[in-house]
């Protein structure tokens, strides 16, 4: 159920934040990462000593709107269906602002916000042998999840991020899907993995998805005036093989300005 056998996955994301202490005590106690450090202006939020999320303080950042590029949310994996169990039994204790939950075939997701809106997903893989493949796609829905049964497998025994939860995959709104593709198809070696309504799905090594990218809300946006709240850097963590077949570069801009940085997994580790 890891991502880690692919050549490039999610390493984590920088978000700026204008309330730093509520929104990295949402990511600390909902979400259960441990904070690794914090000098009052960038807080570092992770599990297994890895960092997954960072956060960086700037109370004149302007507030985005949801309909501009930027992101739709973070999908945080669980290393497994009773770690999900337990994860949400504790966010239902702690009455997180749950906004949702679905089936989606390869997965099971709950969908959530943090303080300042940003879009969070805590979510399990199903099996790899029960996908349906497509030819080179994989067959995703959007189904109600049966919560019963997800509850039924909790061990009661939540205490914080369990070892192995990482970020999955990071879902964008972009302004367009054909900017899009180039970028994140073309520019990073990403194979669409699912055609959806308005959506792309991309990722790497066979897996159903590490970047989504949508336009649901943010058709025809532009690139984000910043310092805005919101994703404001995507680093990805990847073998050095794979990493010099995209040119050796450091940092990469998308379409929207967002700086997507790509780290030799060791180095990225060692964060």
């Amino acid at each position: 159920m890891a991502t880690s056998d692919a050549p490039i996955e999610v390493g984590h994301v920088t978000l700026t934040v204008r309330d730093l202490k509520s929104v990295g005590a949402f990511y600390e106690n909902v979400l259960g990462l441990a904070r690794l450090s914090s000098d009052g202006t960038v807080a570092r939020y992770g599990a297994d000593g890895r960092v997954l999320v960072e956060l960086r303080a700037d109370r004149a950042a302007r507030k985005a709107s949801h309909r501009e590029a930027g992101l739709f949310h973070t999908a945080f994996l669980m290393p497994s269906r009773r770690a999900l169990a337990d994860w949400l039994d504790n966010a239902v204790a702690r009455r997180a602002p749950l906004q949702g939950a679905s089936d989606h075939s390869v997965s099971e997701a709950i969908y959530l916000a943090d303080p300042e809106g940003n879009g969070v997903e805590v979510y399990v893989d199903r099996p790899r042998d029960q996908w349906i493949r497509m030819g080179d796609q994989i067959h995703m829905v959007t189904e109600p999840l049966d919560l019963q049964d997800l509850h039924n497998q909790r061990s009661g025994k939540w205490s914080g991020a369990p070892k192995g939860m990482t970020i999955g995959h990071v879902h964008l709104q972009v302004g367009g899907l054909a900017p899009a593709m180039e970028f994140y198809g073309e520019r990073l070696g990403l194979s669409v993995m699912n055609d959806y309504p308005g959506a792309k799905f991309f990722g790497w090594g066979g897996y159903h998805h590490h970047i989504a990218t949508n336009i649901w809300n943010s058709r025809g946006a532009g690139a984000v005036s910043r310092p805005a709240t919101g994703l404001s850097g995507l680093t990805l963590r990847g073998e050095a093989k794979a990493l010099a077949a995209l040119g050796g570069a450091a940092t990469l801009v998308d379409p929207w300005g967002l700086p997507v940085t790509l780290k030799a997994k060791e180095m990225a580790n060692a964060r």
